[in-house]
């Protein structure tokens, strides 16, 4: 047998078991930097803050709202702005890394109650909440996608784009949450 055909043979039994191992994994192993991967490359857009926005019938970007708007900017420009909240950011990465709207409409606490609590470790891919999580108790005010190394991609307030926090210094981390 020929050096070249040796080589091209040995390509092909290493891409085969290669893909051997990868079918023989859990999905959730594969979605989770997947989820990274799109919520840098969402980051990347440069897409803007906006009240409610990011909760129309399909998730992505859409107009917001003013309905509930305590924010700094007056008057309120959500109804003005296509963009995204936090909620509606992290609905738009999961639905493109899992190929279907896994969280669904609503707002922060409605997500963080279709999600399950991250006992041991973070992962990057997984979601972390602010706010209060205890028991019966919900009463969540923001998330983001956990990046791994203490940071999160977020939306995070009006006049702001989706870009890359620290969550040192957040007294008010209420977990972190896994589909």
């Amino acid at each position: 047998m020929s050096g070249r055909r040796r080589t091209t043979l040995a390509l092909l039994t290493a891409l085969l078991l290669a893909l051997t191992l990868a079918a023989s994994v859990p999905v959730s192993t594969w979605t989770q930097p997947r989820v990274v991967r799109l919520a840098y490359e969402l980051g990347r857009l440069g897409i803007e803050y906006s009240w409610g926005g990011g909760h129309a019938e399909l998730p992505g970007p859409s107009t917001g709202t003013c309905q509930g708007y305590q924010g700094r900017i007056r008057p309120c420009p959500a109804a003005r702005t296509r963009g995204l909240d936090c909620s509606g950011f992290t609905r738009w990465v999961y639905a493109l890394a899992h190929g279907h709207d896994v969280l669904g409409p609503g707002n922060t606490d409605d997500h963080v109650r279709r999600m399950h609590r991250v006992r041991s470790a973070p992962r990057p891919g997984d979601l972390v909440f602010f706010g209060v999580i205890a028991g019966d108790t919900v009463r969540t005010h923001h998330v983001g996608v956990y990046l791994g190394g203490g940071l999160m991609m977020n939306a995070p307030e009006t006049g702001a784009r989706v870009r890359v926090d620290g969550l040192a210094g957040r007294k008010d981390l209420a977990g972190f949450y896994r589909y």
